[in-house]
């Protein structure tokens, strides 16, 4: 009886831990900052997030924030601590929104608001992320975005 309510309660954490990092999770907060400036809802790709898995399994030795280097997709890079999740990665891309000034189609002087205009470019319509955690006890997450964004002198929206 013993193992098997250890094997239910380690296959439930298992499954929260999923849960808060799903493919719909990552869809689903993509899609909600994307709705608010009225561009079309991202679809999950499964060879997208296979990118996206390879690279942040690659990584997990030393964890640096260095991008892919990838033409292919666009590319936004979080990593964090404790229970960092692909909906706070998410979250602090978009956070970047208050930095973003879409008449100059600009960022503040000093700011960076890259990964917002990344999340909500119009033509990126697929999407595939990873979540994977480095030997350092660090989460590190990548989403990628197909076809790739932040054209300069292109507006996202």
């Amino acid at each position: 009886m013993e193992i098997f309510l250890f094997f239910l309660a380690l296959t439930t954490l298992q499954g929260l831990c999923l849960g808060q990092n799903s493919p719909q999770d990552f869809l689903d907060a993509h899609n909600s900052a994307r709705a608010e400036v009225g561009v079309g809802p991202m679809t999950w790709d499964e060879s997208v997030a296979n990118f996206a898995r390879d690279y942040v399994n690659s990584k997990l030795g030393d964890c640096n924030m260095v991008h892919s280097g990838n033409s292919q997709y666009g590319e936004n890079l979080a990593q964090g601590s404790g229970d960092f999740t692909g909906r706070a990665a998410v979250d602090l891309w978009v956070g970047e929104k208050a930095n973003y000034n879409y008449d100059s189609n600009s960022c503040a002087e000093g700011q960076v608001c890259g990964h917002y205009t990344q999340v909500v470019w119009r033509n990126s319509n697929q999407l595939g992320c990873a979540r994977a955690q480095c030997s350092n006890g660090w989460w590190f997450i990548s989403c990628n975005y197909a076809p790739p964004g932040n054209y300069v002198g292109q507006s996202p929206y």
